[in-house]
């Protein structure tokens, strides 16, 4: 009687066997791996970037944090203990969270972490290559620190269209205040608004300005080439970045390769990241400066502090830089910004996460269904003395309860209204809102981003990469279409808008989720100038949207009855150096050699 018994056993075995294989094949064909990361995130009085008291947001006692380095399709977990005063955030600046808004990170996906407290995100680098960062999100925490790189990799069988440089230099530049996060933080409500005092390379004051505890350094060997991976993790100036002697060959941008461009220097706004390649073929006894300068300033009272000034060190240089900086492009000189912004194209013809062309997926014949104008602008609010930023006459308010917390437990109900404010003019007064807006769900939507601003302005859309297709300056009207880009927009998350002018975005809604559309700089997000695009697939199935994780924090109108037990200390700080790669490859041939074995027992 044991025999129509085993056969069956059998045949179940070998299926369910035959599943595994194929699924472990499936797996190691994605060549995805799990990269685990302990931060202890505190405040470190000691760092003193331009020689100020002052506290600065450390992550396992590094300013700027530690490299994230992945590669496409890898899943990255990141164990974030908040040593901090008060609670924490992190948003992964263009990592585009594919149906799962609940690790994006800002204030209307994700209850913060609690001081004292720890959580971790875990997300899968889903079709994505590239230059990205991450920096705190809320609590005007990033003038602070707290910022870092992303490396997303190609996968090994799909070559970039550039060759193989010799090495790699993350480049985080950005403006810093001389003065404590919470006393800036402090005054926005009751002032105009207030510029940073300094522009750091790498957390490191400018060469040769005596406040400088030290400056930034970069090593190379002559006629060797370098892939120089420049973010501007500022708060407020966009800058412009050039090297003495040397041109840049610009190659990507935020996820895109582009069509390969030669500068002299490289406008980068808030929030921004490209990749460059440079090449060592200038006199190997000498040293050359590297300078990142403000846009739109022109300051004869502090220059030495507002410039941020680096040396590119060759390895058998004996001489220090001398003489002038080398000038860049007229600080004031809107059209040069706007004609370089133009010149970078998408390069239809490389492949990039997968192996077809990036062209394959392009604006050239879609149908526009929906159209979101939004205009940038100052406010007061009720008669308020102290300024807001507000889109469409409206200063975003932040609720205590994440909108996508309330969008998942009870539709939103009692948190946020639906499509309660335009999203095609502007609010009629003046007013502070929860504003959510609804994109229809795969219907291709054009963005127009109106600045009445007198600064550049940056604007960010959590989720996704956009098709820029025309900027310009002046009103936009209807009829700047006829001046867009359809045939090779770079695809980008983060596009710079002109004081008096307008931006025009292409953006295809097919990632369900509540995202975040913000300005970058951080004065102006602080003070409401963001709103919430809700995007809403009604099928049911996880493969549409993931479900909450299991470690969801609930907070606001679902605030848990009791607090969590306190975590324990963590293990001791972990770098990308030491990081636990668990290749889903090395899963595979274990899976499949079970499953071998089990079925040679029958």
């Amino acid at each position: 009687m044991a025999a129509p018994f085993l056969l069956p056993q059998i045949h179940i075995a070998n299926a369910s066997c035959s599943i595994l294989v194929l699924l472990a094949l499936f797996v190691t064909t994605s060549m995805s791996s799990d990269i685990f990361l302990d931060w202890n995130v505190s405040f470190d009085f000691n760092v003193k970037p331009v020689s100020t008291d002052q506290p600065v947001i450390t992550i396992n006692d590094m300013f700027p944090g530690p490299l994230i380095n992945a590669s496409t399709n890898d899943i990255v977990h990141v164990n974030v203990f908040n040593y901090l005063d008060e609670p924490l955030l992190f948003t992964w600046n263009g990592i585009e969270q594919r149906l799962n808004s609940w690790q994006d990170g800002v204030s209307g996906t994700n209850c913060p972490i609690q001081p004292s407290r720890n959580w971790t995100y875990v997300f899968p680098i889903k079709d994505q290559i590239g230059t990205f960062s991450y920096f705190p999100s809320i609590n005007f925490l990033k003038a602070a620190g707290g910022f870092g790189p992303i490396r997303v990799n190609n996968l090994p069988f799909i070559s970039a269209p550039f060759p193989k440089p010799e090495a790699e230099f993350d480049l985080l530049i950005g403006d810093w205040y001389n003065s404590s996060y919470k006393d800036i933080r402090s005054k926005l409500n009751i002032s105009d608004v207030i510029s940073p005092n300094w522009m750091l390379i790498n957390g490191k004051g400018p060469y040769l300005n005596p406040v400088s505890k030290s400056y930034e350094t970069l090593n190379v060997t002559q006629g060797k080439t370098y892939l120089l991976r420049i973010s501007n993790v500022g708060t407020f100036w966009s800058f412009n970045f050039r090297i003495q002697n040397h041109d840049m060959v610009l190659v990507e941008t935020e996820g895109s390769y582009v069509n390969q461009l030669t500068l002299k220097s490289l406008d980068v706004h808030v929030g921004q990241s490209y990749s460059v390649l440079v090449t060592a073929n200038q006199d190997s006894s000498a040293e050359y400066y590297m300078v990142a300068s403000p846009k739109l300033l022109r300051d004869t009272t502090n220059p030495i502090s507002l410039v941020g000034v680096a040396i590119l060190h060759y390895d058998n240089s004996t001489i220090k830089p001398n003489g002038p900086l080398p000038k860049g492009p007229d600080p004031f000189d809107l059209e040069f910004s706007i004609n370089q912004a133009k010149s970078i194209r998408w390069n239809l013809s490389t492949g990039a996460a997968r192996p077809n062309p990036q062209g394959t997926f392009n604006v050239t014949n879609v149908t526009i269904v929906e159209t979101f104008i939004l205009k940038a602008s100052m406010a007061k609010i009720n008669h308020s003395s102290s300024p807001r930023y507000a889109v469409n006459n409206v200063s975003y308010l932040t609720p205590d309860t994440p909108l996508k917390l309330a969008d998942f437990l009870v539709n939103g109900s009692g948190v946020y209204v639906l499509d309660a404010f335009p999203i095609n003019t502007s609010n009629t007064n003046a007013v502070s809102g929860v504003f959510v807006a609804s994109a229809i769900y795969k219907g291709w939507t054009e963005i127009v981003i109106k600045n009445t601003l007198d600064t550049i302005d940056s604007w960010h859309l959590d989720g996704y990469s956009f098709f820029v297709v025309g900027m310009g300056e002046g009103e936009w009207r209807a009829e700047s279409r006829s001046s867009y880009n359809l045939y090779d927009p770079v695809a980008r998350s983060t596009v710079q808008v002109f004081p008096g002018g307008w931006s025009a975005l292409y953006v295809y809604p097919d990632n369900p989720g509540m995202w975040n559309l913000r300005s970058q700089n951080l004065n102006n997000w602080f003070l409401g100038e963001e709103l919430y695009v809700r995007v809403y697939d009604p099928d049911p199935n996880p493969a549409k949207e993931k479900s909450p994780p299991q470690n969801l924090l609930l907070c606001g109108k679902f605030q848990p009855p009791s607090p969590a037990p306190s975590v324990a200390p963590t293990p001791s700080p972990s770098s990308n150096a030491n990081t636990p790669h668990t290749p889903r490859s090395l899963f595979a041939i274990i899976t499949t050699a079970i499953c071998f074995f089990f079925i040679g027992l029958h």
